[in-house]
């Protein structure tokens, strides 16, 4: 009896050791900003006596600073992933670029391109 392969799309090349390298470079750092942010500065905002806008420090940071690191974060982690992504020739899926264009007649059920 011989075995038939199942249809469907290839599989994805594996991604390049320089993509995910880089990929867990960006996510330790923010990791350790987020860390930072959230742990340290929180644990010692108390003792740093200065204001800001007006406000304490500690006061700031606990209302304001973090929500305003955390959406930065988000930002940059976005943008980053989207240079490298393009750097890298992979798609929204994560599959490289070519594979993901629709191929001609498989946009519509019925043929046709979309």
């Amino acid at each position: 009896m011989n075995a038939v392969p199942p249809s469907g799309p290839p599989l994805p090349a594996p991604l390049p050791r320089a993509y995910w390298r880089r990929t867990l470079r960006a996510t330790a750092l923010l990791l350790a900003v987020w860390f930072a942010v959230t742990f340290v500065i929180a644990f010692f905002a108390r003792d740093l006596q200065f204001h800001v806008f007006g406000w304490p420090f500690s006061f700031w940071v606990g209302a304001q600073g973090g929500l305003a690191v955390y959406v930065g974060i988000t930002w940059w982690y976005a943008r980053t992933m989207r240079r490298l992504d393009r750097e890298h020739g992979i798609g929204e899926d994560g599959l490289p670029l070519h594979a993901a264009e629709p191929q001609e007649g498989m946009g519509r059920p019925g043929g046709g391109i979309v």
